[in-house]
């Protein structure tokens, strides 16, 4: 696969969202959210996802030019109108509204409302390790999984992300989604031809199967059984109901063209240790914990590989598919 810089990548990406009707500011903003998923390894949300946003823009089911707002305020709490626009300047706007009023009020919540795919959860709470704060964050998903007992899909995957800051190391940074695996791999399963496990997925009538193309017709399993649906169920509360956007199986699939505007949501959580034990208390509590993990032979602190395929990146540049760069060029 051909190797390329992250700042050409990061070119490359813009320009490309730019043709397809995004606004600078707003591709310049999402770009840099793809770039830093290919960077850490995460390439289902790097710039492969740029063809996907300039179908949904083609097709109306994005406006690349909206402008995110505060439609609402209070102090402690506040909510951002994506405005049927990429998720991303949304977000932003969320992240950097809540960190000044954790700053004021101790914690803060945003949510954001009429949004699309959000890309990698984690990568929304690297300003608030940077400000040396707790940050959760969530988002919903148009309809993969079913709930508990259930077999139609109610619930998005519904990624989930946590970011603990450290005083002087890279943060610990949890980032995961609520499906047993992601729906990626039943896509690579269903190109190469390959059966998947039982548990993975099921078919559309709701019966287990280790066919991926079934799988992809039907839904997939949450993590853990009752506990992972419980928690998509968490997730997809926390996001729509608080927010008033549309809930997982309201919003059509981010995978076909055309379809309806998702006007999913998200939701942030951010906590100053300051207000509360103090970060001096903080920092020493976390510390204590990391250094009992890593007693153990084999322990690898949450985000410790990405930081390390970052790095990496930053000075050698990231494979990219052949393919998905003649997309962007083209």
């Amino acid at each position: 696969m051909p190797r390329i810089a992250l700042s050409e990548l990061q070119q490359l990406a813009q320009a490309a969202l730019e043709r397809a009707g995004a606004t600078t500011g707003n591709a310049a903003s999402t770009a840099r959210a793809l770039v830093y998923a290919d960077a850490q390894g995460l390439s289902g949300h790097g710039v492969s996802r740029v063809a996907m946003y300039a179908a949904h823009m083609r097709h109306g089911r994005i406006d690349g030019a909206a402008i995110a707002r505060v439609i609402k305020d209070s102090g402690g709490a506040v909510l951002v109108d994506a405005a049927d626009g990429l998720a991303f300047p949304a977000c932003e706007l969320a992240i950097a509204t809540a960190i000044e009023r954790a700053r004021r009020h101790g914690i803060a919540f945003a949510g954001v409302t009429n949004s699309h795919h959000a890309g990698a959860a984690g990568y929304h709470l690297e300003a608030v390790a940077g400000a040396k704060m707790v940050g959760l964050a969530f988002t919903n998903s148009p309809y993969a999984m079913p709930a508990a007992g259930g077999k139609r899909p109610i619930f998005g995957t519904n990624p989930i992300a946590a970011v603990f800051p450290r005083a002087s190391e890279p943060a610990l940074l949890v980032d995961l989604s609520l499906s047993e695996v992601a729906r990626g791999k039943l896509m690579v399963a269903a190109k190469e031809g390959k059966a998947i496990p039982l548990g993975w997925a099921l078919d559309k009538d709701g019966n287990p199967t280790t066919d991926p193309r079934a799988g992809l017709e039907g839904s997939m399993l949450p993590v853990g059984g009752t506990k992972g649906a419980m928690l998509a169920l968490m997730v997809e509360l926390l996001c729509c109901a608080l927010t008033g956007a549309r809930m997982g199986f309201e919003a059509d699939s981010f995978f076909v063209d055309a379809g309806n505007k998702p006007r999913i949501g998200q939701a942030f959580i951010i906590i100053d240790p300051a207000a509360v034990a103090g970060r001096e208390v903080f920092f020493e509590r976390v510390e204590t914990l990391i250094q009992a993990m890593l007693r153990d032979e084999g322990v690898r602190l949450p985000g410790a590989r990405r930081y390390g395929l970052a790095r990496k990146a930053e000075a050698d540049g990231v494979e990219i598919p052949a393919s998905v760069l003649d997309t962007l060029r083209g």
